[in-house]
C-alpha cells in the first residue's frame, strides 16, 4: 500500500512538473511562477519547487534548499525520496532545454501525512483483521463441536448397543461418516443373522435329534437282546442322525453377502470340475462357457464352492453321461448346469429343494443339498430355477446378483 500511494504521488508531481514547463514554453520570456510557502496554492497543494535555469536557482521553500540543491545536477527525470530532521519528502525532478535556456525543475511533496494515513490504515486493517480471525477461529471451534458431535452421539449408541438397548444405529450423520455407520448397521445384522441361524441350526437339530436319540437310549437301556434287524435299525437312525448334523454345519458356515469377501470363479470352477471329473470318471463334464480368472464375484470362496459344488454333484449322480457348465459374469454370476439324466416331472419341480424330500431314492443321499442351495443363495438375494429341457435330464438355472 505504500509503495502504491508513492507512485500515485509520484504520477502526480510528475504531472505538476510537466504542466508548469508546459506554461513556460507558451511564455518563454517569462520564468516559471513557483508557488511561496506563504500562498494559497502552496497551503492547499502543499507543493514544493526548486528551480535552477541558466545556472540561476529559485525556491518556493529557502529551507530545504541545501537539501534538494545536490538533486539538481542529476542528468535524467526520477522520483526521489528525500529525508531531513524526521520529514520525509517526495520530489520528482525533471530536465529540460526550452528555447536554447537549459535547465532543471523539481517539484516535491511531503509523503508524512500519507505514512500517517496509511499507519492509521495498517492499525484499522490490523484490528480487522484480528476480529476476522478471532471470529474464524470462534466458527472454527463451533464446527469442530458440531463435527464431533455426531461421534458423541454414536458412542452413546453403541454403549447402548452393548447394553442390548438398542439393535441398529440411527443418527444424522456428516456425509463422511455415512459409510461408516452403513457398514457398522450391515455388520450388526451380519452378526444378528449368524445368531438367528444358530438358534435355528440347535432348534432343528434338537427337534431331529430328540426322537431318534430317545430310541435309541430305549433300545440300549432295556432288557430286550439287540438282534442284526435292530441293530441295523439303530444304524440307520445313527446314520440320519449324522447327516442332520452335517447339514446344519454346512449351513452354519455360509458367511452370506455381508461377510464382503469375493471370489475368483473361474478360478475355483476349473478347480471343482477337476475334482468332479477324478469323482466322476465315466462321466463328461463340459465347460461350455466360463468367467476369465481375473473376474470377481462378490460371494465368500466357501459359500461359492458350496453352492457350485452342490449343483455339480447332483449333475455328476443323476447323468447318463453329460454334464455342460455355462457360466458368465456379467451382472453378478449366471450359472447354468444340464446333464443328460432322466430328468424330473414338470409336475415335480416346485418339490426340489424342500427340507429332506427326495424324488428318486435310487442313489444314496438324504436330500438336503438342494435345501441347503436354496438356503445359501438366499443370503445373497440370489434365485434358481429348475428347469426340465426338451430332450432329457435338469437343467438348474442360478443368478447371483452383482454386490
Amino acid at each position: 500500500m505504500r509503495d502504491l500511494a508513492r507512485d500515485f504521488l509520484g504520477d502526480r508531481l510528475r504531472e505538476e512538473a510537466e504542466y508548469t514547463l508546459e506554461k513556460f514554453r507558451r511564455e518563454p520570456t517569462a520564468s516559471p511562477l513557483l508557488a511561496a510557502p506563504t500562498s494559497l496554492s502552496a497551503k492547499v497543494f502543499h507543493h514544493l519547487y526548486v528551480l535552477r535555469l541558466d545556472g540561476e536557482v529559485t525556491t518556493s521553500h529557502p529551507t530545504w534548499l541545501e537539501t534538494l540543491y545536490p538533486l539538481l545536477d542529476g542528468g535524467e527525470d526520477a522520483l526521489i525520496d528525500v529525508h531531513r530532521q524526521g520529514n520525509h519528502l517526495l520530489v520528482y525532478r525533471l530536465p529540460f532545454s526550452i528555447a536554447g535556456h537549459e535547465g532543471t525543475l523539481i517539484v516535491g511533496e511531503s509523503f508524512d501525512r500519507v505514512e500517517a494515513g496509511l499507519n492509521k490504515l495498517h492499525w484499522w486493517i490490523g484490528l480487522i483483521a484480528g476480529l476476522v480471525l478471532l471470529l474464524l477461529i470462534g466458527l472454527n471451534l463451533l464446527a469442530v463441536r458440531a463435527g464431533l458431535d455426531p461421534i458423541a452421539q454414536l458412542q452413546r449408541q453403541l454403549e447402548e448397543l452393548r447394553q442390548g438397548t438398542r439393535k441398529r444405529l440411527q443418527l444424522t450423520m456428516p456425509t463422511e461418516l455415512e459409510p461408516l455407520i452403513t457398514q457398522l448397521n450391515r455388520l450388526m445384522d451380519a452378526q444378528e443373522n449368524r445368531l438367528k441361524r444358530s438358534r435355528h441350526a440347535v432348534s432343528n437339530l434338537s427337534h431331529a435329534l430328540k426322537t431318534p436319540l430317545a430310541a435309541i437310549m430305549q433300545a440300549i437301556r432295556g432288557q430286550r437282546p439287540i438282534g442284526q434287524s435292530r441293530r441295523a435299525k439303530i444304524l440307520a437312525r445313527l446314520e440320519d442322525m449324522q447327516t442332520q448334523l452335517n447339514a446344519e454345519l454346512r449351513r452354519s458356515r455360509i458367511a452370506g453377502a455381508d461377510s464382503g469377501q469375493h471370489t475368483f470363479p473361474g478360478r475355483e470352477l476349473a478347480s471343482l470340475l477337476d475334482m468332479f471329473r477324478t469323482l466322476y470318471p465315466d462321466k463328461t463334464f463340459l465347460s461350455v462357457e466360463m468367467p476369465e480368472a481375473q473376474v470377481r464375484l462378490a460371494m465368500e470362496r466357501q459359500d461359492f464352492m458350496e453352492m457350485a459344488g452342490i449343483v455339480l454333484d447332483n449333475a455328476g449322480k443323476w447323468a447318463r453321461d453329460t454334464i455342460r457348465i455355462h457360466t458368465t459374469a456379467s451382472d453378478g454370476l449366471y450359472m447354468l448346469v444340464e446333464d443328460d439324466g432322466p430328468g424330473v416331472p414338470a409336475e415335480q419341480l416346485t418339490r426340489l429343494g424342500q427340507r429332506g424330500r427326495r424324488l428318486d431314492e435310487g442313489l444314496p443321499g438324504h436330500g438336503l443339498g438342494l435345501s441347503i442351495l436354496i438356503n445359501l443363495l438366499e443370503h445373497y438375494q440370489g434365485t434358481v430355477e429348475f428347469q426340465t429341457p426338451a430332450d432329457s435330464g435338469l437343467r438348474v438355472v442360478i443368478h447371483v446378483p452383482a454386490a
